[in-house]
């Protein structure tokens, strides 16, 4: 199976992968005041960006926590403090999902945590040399830990996030900062033409990339997972439509691409590979949450 964190699904850099927007938040919430429940507000957006759509949201969110459990693991939705950690005081499991013994929480906004995503994403894009390879593989963590920390401080918390996979039993489900992150998603909302051509009576969605895990933990079910907080996620922020990215040649990333349900719905033109680039085919799935007419 081919390297799945080489894919431009797990793009972080403008170094040979697709850039992620930066995009400017315009969400208003369009959901009935009655159903806004635990919903903070800041400055006159919805903390949790509900798009209005009542149906399987609200039977997702619930009250503040809801739980379901089956024979892999068990899932939860998580609250957050305006620092964008997961809240901890009140005995609560902090994990958006937990299942085959991994937990996936939004990444906490502090140096040491930030610069243990940027090692995990650094580790998957960096590409060796013969030369000078640890010096060069430094200064690349470098640059993911600042496209990182510009991502969290440009982007609106209802419009980017960083999540995170750890170790996660069942004995032990709060969050501890001390933990080793064995994989990272970053989850955007955007609004390209090129992939809402494909998606019917929407405006938005959320793109998937920078998907990653660590090599001694590859095959450990770490990325599905992610995915499926990344499907959560669609929920809580009240999206039908997610889509990420992935190069053409990669069917061991698409493979799990499609077992998580997306389908290939376009391809980068042929001529794309005579500027040195690789083709990529864009990847669509509507959200599990959602019933969707999907083209």
């Amino acid at each position: 199976m081919a390297n799945l964190s080489a894919s431009p699904a797990t793009s972080i850099l403008s170094k040979g992968f697709p850039h992620d927007p930066v995009q400017k938040s315009r969400f208003t919430c369009r959901t009935p005041a009655p159903s806004r429940r635990s919903c903070l507000r800041s400055s006159q957006k919805c903390r949790l960006g509900h798009g209005g759509r009542s149906g399987a949201r609200e039977r997702l969110l619930g009250r503040r926590f809801v739980g379901c459990s089956s024979t892999a693991g068990e899932v939860g939705v998580v609250s957050e403090d305006e620092s964008g950690k997961a809240g901890v005081g009140d005995g609560q499991d902090k994990y958006l999902l937990r299942e085959f013994g991994w937990g996936v929480r939004r990444m906490a906004k502090v140096g040491e945590e930030m610069s243990k995503v940027a090692h995990v994403q650094a580790e998957a894009f960096h590409t060796p040399v013969a030369l000078l390879n640890d010096l060069f593989f430094h200064m690349f963590k470098a640059e993911v830990l600042s496209a990182l920390m510009y991502k969290v401080r440009s982007s609106p918390p209802e419009r980017y996030a960083c999540l995170v996979a750890e170790s996660a039993s069942a004995h032990n489900s709060l969050w501890e900062p001390l933990k080793e992150i064995v994989g990272v998603v970053d989850v955007t909302v955007q609004r390209d033409d090129d992939v809402l051509c494909h998606i019917q009576g929407e405006q938005e969605y959320l793109y998937i990339s920078g998907i990653a895990v660590l090599t001694k933990f590859r095959r450990q079910k770490i990325a599905t997972v992610l995915l499926k907080a990344c499907d959560l996620l669609s929920a809580l922020w009240g999206f039908s439509y997610l889509a990420l990215r992935a190069h053409e040649d990669d069917f061991g990333a698409q493979r799990l691409y499609s077992n998580a349900g997306y389908k290939v719905v376009s391809r980068d033109p042929i001529w794309i590979t005579w500027i040195g680039k690789k083709q990529r085919v864009l990847m669509v799935k509507p959200s599990p949450f959602y019933k969707t007419d999907f083209i």
